[in-house]
């Protein structure tokens, strides 16, 4: 059975994230892990840093290629660092790995219509593996990361927060803080290897710090900033820690709308689809939504 994450919406804030936070160590990578695929030397035999942002920004292209949630991304993105983290794999396998995981979060968060074969995925991301190796992947990594598929993610998180803080200020307060703004940020920090190690309610709660301080020069808003010091209060996060944090984000940001940053290309996937293929696919396949500008301040 998956172990999911269940819905909360009529419990109290406190109750919710309480049973969030029990279970957000419960679904991070293993630190050990982490730090020998962060020491690892470009030699072609082993995972390293520059591999794993790479099969991410491959996973957001397939995710923007679909139009798949922003959920399945979160989701492909935490399997695919859990199981990193505890297997030592051989980069020639890390493109079925990549693929597996999306695979997984796709028939976790996306209605059953939508979910395509695995045939399918396969040509579009021009791998040349086989759907048989897909499978046999796929048990493998459920096994090893003990069927726990649907973890609480920064998104998961960033919502939660935002949720909360919308109830605690007015309605124009509430113009300021723009969540398709805020999941496009998360969306380009989980290309980046550096949060991989942080809990995901520190790296939602500096998102949502970083584009309150912003706001907050052209126009101070008061509530916001009390709204987002009780959160700080409730996560038990230290001050220092949520601004080491919060420039990590700045700085990921920056790097992400620079033009010396590669970005995902669901571009490339559409010229490799030809139109046998095309007329054999849904027509939902060819939805692309297209992250949303990441803020000025940030370039």
């Amino acid at each position: 059975m998956i172990d999911q994450v269940t819905g909360m919406g009529v419990l109290p804030f406190a109750v919710q994230l309480k049973s969030l936070l029990d279970q957000e160590s419960r679904y991070q990578p293993k630190l050990c892990g982490l730090r020998v695929i962060e020491s690892a030397q470009d030699n072609g035999l082993r995972m390293t840093v520059k591999l794993r942002d790479y099969q991410v920004r491959e996973l957001l292209s397939l995710t923007r290629f679909f139009g798949f949630c922003a959920e399945t991304f979160s989701f492909a993105v935490n399997l695919l660092d859990r199981f990193l983290a505890v297997m030592k794999i051989q980069p020639k396998h890390l493109s079925c790995v990549g693929l597996c995981c999306f695979y997984i979060a796709v028939k976790t968060s996306e209605e059953e219509k939508n979910v395509p074969l695995a045939s399918d995925l396969i040509r579009i991301s021009q791998n040349r593996f086989t759907v048989h190796d897909m499978m046999r992947m796929e048990k493998i990594i459920l096994e090893k990361l003990n069927w726990k598929v649907k973890a609480p993610t920064a998104l998961h998180f960033l919502r939660f927060f935002h949720s909360h803080i919308q109830e605690k200020v007015d309605t124009e307060s509430k113009r300021i803080l723009n969540i398709e703004r805020l999941e496009a940020q998360l969306k380009a920090c989980h290309c980046s290897f550096t949060f991989t190690k942080l809990k995901p309610s520190l790296l939602a709660l500096s998102l949502l710090a970083l584009e309150i301080e912003d706001q907050h020069e052209y126009e101070p808003v008061p509530a916001l900033k009390e709204a987002l010091d009780g959160l700080q209060q409730s996560l038990n996060v230290k001050a220092g820690d949520l601004v080491c944090v919060r420039e990590l984000v700045a700085k990921c940001l920056v790097e992400y709308s620079s033009t010396k940053c590669q970005k995902p290309n669901g571009q490339r996937l559409r010229w490799m689809i030809s139109g046998r293929t095309a007329r054999q696919l849904k027509h939902s396949y060819y939805k692309i939504a297209h992250l949303p500008t990441i803020p000025e301040y940030a370039c």
